[in-house]
C-alpha cells in the first residue's frame, strides 16, 4: 500500500491509515512492518458467496490524517 501510494512506510504509520471491509468481520489488515494489504481473517468463500459466481469482497483504505 505504502509503495502504490508513493510513501515511505513511517509516512503510513504517521498517518493512521486503516482498512475497512464491509459487515462486521474485518478480512484484510496493514501489515504494520512490511505495509502489506495482508488478511485478517480466515475467507471461506462458500461461506460468503453461496449463490453467486463471482466473489468480491469490498474494503476501504481510510487515511485518518491530511495527505
Amino acid at each position: 500500500v505504502a509503495k502504490d501510494l508513493g510513501l515511505q512506510l513511517t509516512a503510513l504509520r504517521d498517518h493512521g491509515f486503516r482498512i475497512v471491509s464491509e459487515g462486521r468481520t474485518q478480512y484484510f489488515a496493514l501489515h504494520g512492518k512490511t505495509g502489506h494489504l495482508v488478511t485478517a481473517e480466515r475467507i471461506d468463500r462458500e461461506q460468503l458467496c453461496r449463490l453467486v459466481q463471482q466473489c468480491v469482497l469490498r474494503c476501504e483504505l481510510i487515511v485518518e490524517g491530511e495527505m
